[in-house]
């Protein structure tokens, strides 16, 4: 039997593994809910809180943190793969290599005006973990911009918190073996919230034109209270 903290490391290891054709995918827009949708519905609900200092946390090829740069912003960007972040660098910027492990055990002494989690939550322990981290590393009036699979896009089972089995459908060719991950409800999500003295101040789901079903959900999350520095 393949136990959890075993999943949590392949994660981490398919990524690896799967570098090279994630980034030819996301440079080559194969992906169709990220060109008609989400990677647009991300640069706006960040925009919209106009900060001036984000941490983009699993950054990948830095294709977020290089679109919010020219838009005047400043952007770090932080990822536990070296084959993605040398792809990110190719660009310019500040990318650095930090696990969530280390962000959650306060790695990074920088605080930020937004920190955003693009499609980079996957785990179950390594993201409570790192969401617990959060109000650390926000400024005051900071805001956490989660972008994930939207709750009611998974009908592969029973409507429960719990691991999936992953897929690169969609993605194009070249990829190996993909990566287990932990499906939350919204219950689930707003559990695992809580738990980190975080609150929803405001959600968006935005469609896809095509089917007319949510091709994501969009958190933006406030610490309850504020963490001295």
């Amino acid at each position: 039997m393949t136990r959890v903290d075993d999943k949590e490391q392949a994660i981490v290891d398919v990524w690896h593994g799967n570098a090279a054709p994630w980034t030819r995918a996301v440079r080559e827009q194969t992906i169709e809910s990220r060109r008609l949708v989400t990677d647009e519905a991300i640069v706006r609900a960040v925009l919209a809180q106009a900060p001036r200092r984000v941490l983009d946390v699993g950054c990948g090829e830095g294709w977020l943190a290089h679109r919010l740069s020219k838009a005047g912003l400043q952007v770090t960007g932080v990822d536990t793969v070296p084959e993605l972040l040398v792809a990110a660098r190719m660009q310019g910027g500040d990318f650095r290599e930090l696990s969530y492990a280390d962000l959650a055990a306060g790695a990074l002494p920088e605080r930020f005006d937004a920190v955003i989690c693009n499609f980079s939550l996957l785990g179950k322990a390594s993201v409570d973990d790192l969401l617990k981290a959060m109000p650390t590393m926000l400024q005051p009036g900071g805001v956490l911009l989660i972008q994930t699979l939207h709750p009611l896009a998974d009908s592969s089972a029973l409507y429960l918190d719990g691991w999936r089995d992953g897929s690169w459908a969609g993605c194009g060719d070249g990829f190996g073996q993909a990566a287990p991950w932990y499906f939350r409800t919204l219950a689930g999500w707003q559990a695992s919230f809580a738990a980190a003295g975080l609150y929803i101040s405001a959600l968006d789901e935005p469609l896809h034109p095509r089917t007319g079903r949510p091709a994501s959900i969009v958190f933006i999350l406030k610490a309850a209270t504020q963490v001295s520095a």
